[in-house]
């Protein structure tokens, strides 16, 4: 594994998409436009029943680090799927570049826009809705983190799936983060859902992080017993991930297919 090759990539994407408006677009539109849509339907909340405890807090918490692990993973998928569009697989691997190299790079793009998305959304809360996500301290940074390790990690499973059938699968880059979002109790609590999919849930990384999150926002303090459900999950998931995409790299290059990705 090269650093300067990892730079490349990162270099790669950059220059690819600093001069293109859509994908800035893209980075600033869909957060600002969750936000607000959020933002307002908590407020009617408080109005409707004042006896909610921190309603818009726990609704606009919900939705900044919804927001976070949804960019962290589209981030890394839709850059595989780019370079697909492009017809650019071929000209990455060709040269010495590395399977690890290339997915590095792509999560290190991606953690950077995250972060950016992330920090533009709480400074936007605290402008439109008096929410300051940063006064609670450095509670919330373990389970953000795990956000992020969760995005990268179903962005490797997404990228995977891609380079074995190409473009047939792209939708899956856009839908597959919603597929997880009733199970992992991200708007309400898990006590919430049916006895069997809180079975379920209890395996995603994702109900462990909201679930802490709520518990930090409505002030019982940071739990440590869904924190380390999510560490512990979030290794187990990132192993299997990065395991299943050498797997498909391996049947694409034996099979021919690499240059025939589209």
């Amino acid at each position: 594994m090269k650093l300067h090759r990892i730079n490349a990539i990162i270099l790669h994407y950059w220059y690819h998409s600093k001069r293109s408006l859509p994908r800035i677009m893209d980075i600033l539109f869909w957060p600002t436009m969750n936000l607000i849509l959020w933002g307002f339907i908590t407020l009617s909340l408080q109005k409707i029943n004042s006896n909610i405890p921190n309603a818009a807090g726990l609704l606009l918490g919900a939705v900044i680090l919804w927001m976070v692990f949804q960019r962290s993973q589209q981030d890394v998928s839709i850059a595989f799927l780019e370079d697909i569009w492009a017809r650019n697989i071929i000209n990455l691997f060709v040269s010495p570049l590395q399977v690890s190299e290339y997915l590095i790079g792509g999560i290190i793009v991606a953690s950077i826009k995250t972060v950016f998305v992330g920090a533009y959304m709480a400074v936007l809360a605290a402008l439109l809705y008096h929410f300051n996500i940063f006064m609670l301290g450095f509670s919330l940074l373990p389970f953000i983190l795990g956000l992020l390790i969760f995005g990268w990690i179903i962005g490797i499973f997404i990228c995977a799936i891609m380079f074995r059938f190409g473009t047939d699968s792209q939708i899956i880059a856009f839908s597959f983060a919603f597929l997880l979002q009733p199970i992992s109790a991200v708007f309400y609590p898990l006590s919430i859902l049916p006895l069997f999919i809180q079975k379920i849930a209890w395996f995603l990384p994702l109900t462990h992080i909201f679930e802490g999150m709520r518990d930090v926002l409505s002030g019982a303090g940071f739990s440590n017993q869904h924190f380390f459900w999510a560490l512990g999950l979030n290794v187990i998931f990132l192993i299997l991930a990065c395991l299943f995409y050498a797997f498909m790299f391996r049947r694409v290059r034996k099979l021919g297919l690499i240059s025939k990705i589209e």
